[in-house]
């Protein structure tokens, strides 16, 4: 396939040593321009993770696109607090409601806007508010916990989001995120994602950044 998209991996911080955050993002910042930081309540999704001070204290150390994903029950009450921590981007989900609020309350506080989907969800839940959106995450593991296994059944909602953003000439990402290795990014630039998330794959590996050069050889090969 002929890919007319910019491809990019967003290391997920969830995989990475909590303890030397600011030393992880280093390492890997030179290979990528997005990093991906999960946010959990401990209510939508069964874990809980960190919030808008950590976010602010990573911001000093990083000029990299933080791509926040709100796995939170009331994203409103937190959205002015990620963009003011350094947030660039939030991508809340669609299974919270309230959804076309979201997306006005995302581009009023100069964020860029997401929306995620569980697994389960359909493509018809978000497709009303495509023309409003810049990123789109299909969720290929069930959100919550960090090495799960890729769930390829999501691939034809992936094939559905890429074919409605193409046919309405839209400028949105479609990512990805959940057990995303060498192996399974493949099929995903294929469907037509663009952004690919992957935690354990990249601050799992020996060599963080050598992990960060293989997944993008093997999305650029398949784009190909």
């Amino acid at each position: 396939m002929n890919s007319s998209f910019t491809l990019r991996v967003a290391p997920s911080i969830l995989s990475a040593d909590f303890g030397a955050l600011s030393a992880a993002i280093d390492q890997v910042a030179p290979e990528v321009e997005w990093l991906h930081v999960d946010v959990m309540d401990g209510h939508f999704v069964p874990n809980l993770t960190i919030g808008p001070p950590v976010v602010e204290s990573l911001r000093k150390h990083s000029d990299l696109f933080f791509d926040t994903h709100l796995m939170i029950t009331e994203p409103a009450r937190y959205l002015e607090a990620f963009a003011r921590a350094g947030s660039n981007g939030c991508t809340v989900h669609v299974e919270v409601g309230e959804t076309a609020d979201l997306i006005a309350q995302m581009k009023d506080l100069g964020l860029r806007a997401g929306v995620a989907l569980n697994p389960d969800t359909p493509f018809e839940a978000v497709e009303p508010f495509l023309d409003r959106l810049d990123l789109v995450l299909c969720m290929t593991v069930f959100p919550g916990f960090g090495g799960q296994s890729f769930m390829a059944e999501v691939l034809d909602k992936v094939r559905r989001v890429r074919q409605a953003v193409d046919e309405r000439g839209l400028d949105v990402d479609v990512e990805v995120d959940g057990g995303i290795d060498v192996h399974t990014i493949v099929p995903c630039v294929e469907a037509g994602a663009s952004t690919f998330v992957s935690g354990s794959a990249v601050f799992g590996h020996d060599d963080p950044d050598q992990a960060i050069r293989d997944l993008m050889a093997a999305a650029t090969g398949a784009a190909r």
